[in-house]
């Protein structure tokens, strides 16, 4: 028995000592990033607690609300774990208001949306543009539909209008991750922009197309060629619903062909190209338009509603949809996540509403709502306030549930560490776990806000302090 009670005592000394060394060790790393000149006017912070018990073991800053960037997906994650499920499916449906007679539907075409991020998007084989399109086209034909007499309606109604959150900047927007989320998304809604820089610096560089066809906007060509192996400096300026567009900045040199990729500014007007192609292509008549829902509440008239469903066409699980949130960390699939949360608990979409939900599902976990001022889902917005206290007390809990395996995967394996980063205009921030070499568990939030220079280098200094903890 004493044998047993002196190695449990030396154990316990020893994990004691292990943790003094880490907090001394951690708080010298943190007085060196201090005299750094890279941080004279930049705000630290940094908890890490041991993952196993939850004790604090180094604390810098940790109720101090800072701007947190793509960190902000794992309070999105996490919390669509629980309030959606892991198994959680968008189901697109197609139906009709009228009669099949004589292989012609006498009436409207109505596809109902779910707000399904990943329809048509080319990261899975099942979501792919090509399968969706066998999809339909096997439903019309199994319903003897050769001719639409009528319209084909896309039903957006349960959703709100504005895809982008308002804490959004206005440089974001039209970019690829600046892609707002809809009822109705497609191709991740967004498109690449082909290009064709000149030989030399200076040059006027030429828009050959995009991919898929824009309809309806104009894009005013400001681009110029940049020096060879400068890389993408170029931004387009589209606002959603936006007609004309600028694009702007630089593209290298030496390249004969060039891609950026941009933000659909309206997904629904690309999704109606695609689908009227598609029945063109296979020989089904159709006589009236593509209409949007919204049109209807602009026009002041009843949203026809479909009598008759015919076909339902599912998303992937949540989980397989988290997983490339985290991994590409795909603004789209955080907002659709904080609009269809609002959606399955209120029966409307909306931002505002979602993010409400949100907060007060964390608020009753030990997360004061003070604590965690969410803008978005997705950390796009420079608006968002979070402390590195929150999302510590995110990822314990993630810990605890029965998803965890899936959101721990979904998080990205950099410099040897499971952490979602973030980073956008003045911000670099982690959040994660790791694993000592002494057998350690730490879970820790790492942001730092307003540094000078290069974001690469703040980098470096902040994956050099995580090393500490290995």
């Amino acid at each position: 028995m004493m044998r047993y009670i002196l190695a449990t005592a030396c154990c316990f000394v020893c994990f004691v000592s292990i943790a003094q060394n880490i907090e001394a060790k951690l708080s010298a790393a943190i007085k060196k990033m201090e005299t750094d000149d890279q941080f004279t006017h930049a705000i630290i912070s940094l908890f890490v607690v041991d993952g196993n018990t939850g004790k604090t073991v180094f604390a810098k800053n940790t109720e101090m609300g800072l701007a947190t960037a793509s960190c902000l997906k794992v309070v999105t994650s996490a919390a669509a774990f629980d309030l959606l499920g892991n198994n959680y499916k968008y189901k697109t449906s197609i139906g009709y208001d009228g009669k099949v007679m004589n292989d012609t539907l006498h009436g409207n075409l109505i596809i109902t949306a779910s707000g399904d991020p990943t329809l048509g998007s080319w990261r899975w084989e099942d979501t792919k543009e090509n399968i969706f399109s066998k999809w339909i086209i096997s439903i019309l034909n199994q319903n003897n539909i050769k001719t639409i007499n009528g319209d084909i309606i896309i039903d957006e109604s349960k959703w709100e209008t504005q895809a982008t959150p308002g804490g959004w900047v206005w440089e974001d927007i039209g970019n690829y991750y600046g892609a707002g989320a809809r009822g109705l998304n497609w191709h991740e809604n967004q498109y690449d922009l082909l290009l064709k820089p000149g030989k030399n610096p200076g040059d006027p560089v030429e828009i050959t197309g995009t991919e898929p066809l824009l309809q309806a906007q104009v894009l005013v060509n400001e681009l110029k060629t940049g020096k060879a192996g400068s890389g993408d400096n170029s931004i387009i300026y589209l606002p959603e619903d936006g007609l004309i567009g600028y694009v702007r900045g630089t593209v290298p040199a030496g390249n004969s062909s060039f891609k950026v990729s941009g933000a659909m500014p309206n997904a629904g007007i690309a999704f109606s190209y695609f689908l009227e192609e598609l029945l063109k292509q296979n020989n089904i008549g159709f006589t009236g338009k593509t209409k949007s829902s919204t049109l209807f509440f602009i026009d002041k008239k009843t949203l026809p509603v479909a009598t008759k469903t015919i076909g339902s066409f599912s998303s992937l699980p949540l989980d397989s949809i988290n997983y490339w949130f985290l991994q590409k960390s795909i603004n789209l699939y955080g907002e659709a996540f904080v609009k269809t949360i609002s959606f399955e608990k209120t029966g409307f979409g909306a931002t505002d509403t979602g993010l409400n939900i949100i907060t007060d599902f964390w608020s009753k976990r030990g997360i004061e709502k003070s604590a965690l001022k969410m803008r978005d889902g997705s950390g796009l917005s420079p608006a968002n306030r979070v402390t590195t206290k929150a999302l510590v007390t995110v990822m314990q809990y993630a810990k605890k549930q029965n998803w965890f395996a899936s959101f721990y995967k979904a998080l990205p394996l950099q410099n040897g560490i499971r952490m979602k980063s973030g980073f956008i205009g003045g911000v670099r921030s982690y959040t994660g776990y790791i694993k000592s070499k002494a057998g350690k568990d730490y879970t820790f939030s790492f942001i730092i806000n307003n540094y000078d220079g290069s974001a690469a280098s703040v980098r470096e200094k902040m994956w050099k302090l995580l090393d500490t903890m290995k």
